[in-house]
């Protein structure tokens, strides 16, 4: 990796810090539409990420998903990776909250979005975590709405991404006391893309090496730390943040120093 460049991502700024804050600066025009939150009842308007394959075939028929108790042709769908800013469906509603049971971990490899075959990315999963909790965002798809929003996230999701489906329940930031039930995109080991765990330095400097068609693959991590920011100081994901301190720590040895101080 000696006297390897990175490329870092587009609407990097001189005073944009790495360790504190990831919140785009006005007049910034990052590849994707800042603020990580989506607003209720729209739908991203993005073009397709280059060179994707045919949809694929719809999930599959014995899979059982959570429906919403007040209507049956509603569903909520859990996301805690790049769905908090990128769902590209469209939705009816949108929440924001966590999962209890469960942490986030960047131990799914990536050779599609933010990596390639000889240089797979590193994304999020979920793991099983008895004392665990997951922020993210909760969508809702009713009527037409839900079988073209699981058969566009069957390929982006599990076709792409190897990630099965499990059901989840969310508990939304504003009512904590009404949790909903909801699917989750989440990949285990017995995926052929499963990395699993390795130290945080060693994943940074992995994160910091890949790129796959929806972007740099450090992009992935800010977005998702800038996420944790907005959801206030309740949100924590030690993980997360040992690996955004390790990325911070080894810029300046990645890229030029006029590009390293744009985001340490």
């Amino acid at each position: 990796m000696g006297g390897a460049q990175l490329e870092l991502p587009s609407g990097a700024r001189p005073g944009v810090c790495v360790r504190r804050s990831f919140r785009a600066h006005a007049g910034d025009q990052p590849r994707r539409p800042p603020g990580p939150i989506p607003v209720p009842g729209t739908m991203k308007q993005e073009s397709a990420a280059p060179n994707t394959p045919p949809a694929s075939q719809s999930p599959t028929p014995s899979a059982q998903f959570p429906r919403n108790d007040g209507d049956p042709q509603a569903l909520w769908i859990f996301g805690y990776g790049s769905l908090v800013w990128r769902p590209d469906f469209a939705y009816s509603d949108s929440r924001v909250g966590f999962v209890r049971g469960y942490s986030r971990r960047f131990w799914q490899g990536d050779t599609f979005h933010r990596g390639s075959d000889k240089m797979p990315g590193r994304v999020v999963t979920l793991l099983e975590d008895h004392e665990g909790c997951t922020w993210g965002v909760a969508y809702q798809v009713q009527g037409e709405q839900v079988s073209k929003a699981l058969k566009y996230l069957n390929v982006r999701e599990a076709v792409l991404g190897g990630y099965d489906t499990k059901e989840v329940t969310f508990y939304p930031q504003d009512a904590p006391d009404q949790p909903l039930k909801a699917l989750a995109y989440v990949a285990t080991p017995q995926n052929p893309g499963y990395l699993g765990p390795a130290p945080e330095e060693a994943i940074a400097t992995q994160i910091l090496a890949c790129r796959g068609f929806s972007g740099h693959n450090l992009e992935y991590l800010l977005r998702l730390a800038d996420f944790m920011q907005l959801c206030g100081p309740q949100a924590q994901d030690e993980h997360l943040a040992a690996i955004v301190d390790a990325v911070g720590t080894m810029l300046p040895c990645f890229c030029p120093t006029e590009q390293a101080l744009a985001l340490v």
